[in-house]
């Protein structure tokens, strides 16, 4: 889900990374699911994101946040 949503809103793995202070590879581990992910650096993701923490662990928030990010994407380009 994290991926999910840090490409729904256009961030980068390296700047998820330098604000977590790990490499990119470690973040890359993260997001595949071969390394854990301590709460308080989710906790600076999902501010870093403006998502609540919860949003992660629930398929059905993560596709409504997508959806509103969408949605806002569409009525700034008409």
């Amino acid at each position: 889900n994290l991926k999910k949503i840090r490409t729904a809103m256009g961030v980068t793995q390296s700047h998820l990374a330098k604000k977590i202070n790990v490499t990119g590879m470690t973040y890359s581990r993260i997001e595949n699911g071969e390394s854990k992910l301590d709460v308080e650096r989710l906790k600076v993701i999902s501010v870093t994101l403006g998502v609540e923490v919860a949003i992660f662990f629930d398929e059905s928030l993560t596709d409504s946040v997508i959806k509103g990010i969408e949605e806002a994407q569409f009525q700034k380009l008409a």
